[in-house]
């Protein structure tokens, strides 16, 4: 088996700190955590209360050099600068979506990335789902004929990103569209092919402040997708569902639900709460980035399936409320 390689984050919030406890617990075989950098006084005690003695390295800089691959789980203007530098110190990179906050910014830094050939690949977990798998297994035989996307918060950002909210609440960088609805657009293209936007509009609060209602129509390969999501539209701190053709769907990000003659959802035997679920996706992520390092194949997002999906929610962003 090949050695671990040797992981360096940037950014210690909460998907920082996710990702590396995946790396300690569960993903030791592929990645070797080689250090974290931080600017925020904070992240220094959530780093010394993981057990492992990661260190928190002096720089950006001090990381890249540390690791063969980065992990960027800085706030999105910082990606791009962190990927470049460590794109051109021979490193591999693995990114937090989106890529950026100017697509223009983006579709620069993937057209340098791809004509020399990067290692990089994105977060976007449901590229590793054991429900995604499920409902893959699943479409055998279903020819796709519409699909509803839904997504709904009690408030945003949610609860236990409050450390974060000084960017997640601003549409500058923030909003659900973002962070949370870019998932299921990734989940659409994995499954259904390329998208394209129809019509779509957003509600924003007086301010800068985040969306806070979209609403959308696009085709997936000539399927038809109706798109929503809101603020305030329950009372659970997040809940979502992809429906395809009203029969199989992925409820709140980790059950795969099939249903019955009898009209009632059924979940999938090994179906988990999203609590229990994510480390286990975390763990096959984290063996997809360690073979992109090596020049392996994997199942990671690409950094042109990541512009794909942030050119929809950039446009559904800039449309603006309904006539």
């Amino acid at each position: 088996m090949p050695a671990p390689i040797a992981l360096g984050i940037i950014g210690f919030g909460i998907m920082g700190e996710r990702l590396l406890r995946a790396a300690l617990d569960h993903a030791a075989e592929s990645v070797r955590p080689a250090g974290v950098w931080d600017p925020a006084e904070a992240a220094q005690g959530r780093l010394a209360a993981v057990p492992g003695g990661v260190p928190m390295l002096a720089s950006a800089e001090a990381v890249i050099a540390a690791c063969d691959c980065l992990y960027i789980a800085a706030p999105p203007a910082a990606h791009i600068p962190l990927a470049e530098a460590a794109l051109a110190a021979g490193r591999a990179v693995f990114l937090e979506k989106p890529l950026a906050t100017d697509l223009a910014e983006a579709r620069r830094f993937v057209a340098r990335a791809e004509a020399r050939g990067a290692r990089a690949a994105v977060n976007f977990p449901m590229a590793s789902s054991p429900a995604v798998r499920q409902l893959s297994a699943w479409r055998e035989g279903l020819r796709p004929e519409a699909l509803e996307i839904e997504v709904g918060f009690a408030r945003w950002p949610r609860g236990w990103q409050s450390d974060a909210a000084s960017w997640l609440a601003r549409r500058a960088e923030g909003g659900f569209t973002r962070e949370v609805i870019s998932h299921f657009l990734f989940l659409t293209r994995r499954q259904l092919g390329p998208l394209a936007l129809e019509e779509a509009a957003a509600d924003y609060p007086p301010g800068d402040g985040a969306e806070t209602a979209i609403r959308a129509r696009l085709r997936a390969s000539g399927v038809p997708v109706r798109l929503t999501g809101g603020v305030g539209t329950t009372p659970k701190d997040d809940h979502n569902a992809w429906t395809l053709n009203g029969a199989i769907r992925l409820r709140d990000w980790s059950f795969a639900e099939r249903r019955g003659a009898d009209g009632a959802w059924a979940q999938a035997p090994d179906a988990l709460p999203n609590e229990r679920m994510r480390p286990l996706v975390l763990r096959d992520q984290l063996t997809g980035v360690a073979a992109m390092t090596r020049g392996e194949p994997h199942s990671l997002a690409t950094l042109r399936e990541a512009l794909e999906v942030q050119e929809v929610v950039e446009a559904i962003l800039a449309a603006g409320p309904r006539a």
